[in-house]
């Protein structure tokens, strides 16, 4: 049986991401589904792939918000870089956007402020505090 190709974004936090998984459970609501971390590895690494002390980081992982699952993992680096991309939340509600925005705000900077514009009711764009650019919006 052919399976449906569909994609999924994962996301390289840079030493960061159980700080960030913590921080989009409380944000969002996001609940992790899966944890590996490096020193659970089934394989050794390869000499020199990871940051000397990053054992017990996360080699991968998956979480959930709303009806979507993301990948992280801390990658081979420090200092996640989000370039090209944002992801986009769209909630219900402008109350639920406004929570949203505000708690995805923390430490982070407002791009455009939550406003009513042609296409949504309410609709903003922001960067958290990792880097990660985020389009919130109430569908019209």
């Amino acid at each position: 049986m052919a399976t449906t190709p569909f994609i999924q974004p994962y996301l390289f936090f840079g030493g960061r991401c159980e700080e960030a998984l913590e921080f989009y459970r409380t944000a969002l609501g996001a609940q992790t589904e899966f944890v590996m971390r490096y020193k659970d590895s089934p394989e050794a690494m390869p000499p020199g792939m990871i940051p000397s002390g990053w054992e017990t980081k996360i080699m991968h992982t998956t979480f959930r918000i709303g009806g979507t699952t993301l990948m992280a993992s801390d990658g081979n680096t420090a200092g996640p870089k989000f370039d090209g991309f944002m992801l986009s939340l769209s909630l219900p509600t402008v109350a639920e956007a406004e929570h949203a925005f505000a708690a995805l705000t923390a430490g982070g900077q407002v791009k455009m402020p939550l406003a009513k514009t042609f296409w949504s009711p309410c609709f903003g764009t922001l960067t958290d505090k990792f880097g990660l650019g985020w389009m919130i919006t109430v569908a019209a």
